[in-house]
């Protein structure tokens, strides 16, 4: 694991003393990586929604639609 030093000001190292004992994180660094992976999420799904209307014209969802998708999950994974 990589070590990262950062400096903070009183004011936000304060605030991330009370998310640590308010929410019962280990440490500050559990925090703090904690909020990184929920902005890489945040990243992710924008990154999705943006490339959303690029997909092409939407289709109407019908019995066969969702019958397609089921088919899909049960075929066994292909290694």
């Amino acid at each position: 694991m990589a070590t990262m030093n950062i400096s903070l000001p009183d004011e936000l190292k304060a605030f991330v003393d009370e998310q640590v004992a308010a929410h019962a994180y280990g440490s500050s660094s559990e925090y703090l990586r904690e909020l990184i992976r929920k902005q890489r999420d945040v990243e992710a799904l924008r990154g999705m929604l943006l490339e959303g209307p690029d997909s092409g014209p939407a289709e109407p969802a019908t019995a066969q639609t969702f019958e397609r998708m089921r088919a899909a999950l049960r075929k066994p994974a292909a290694k």
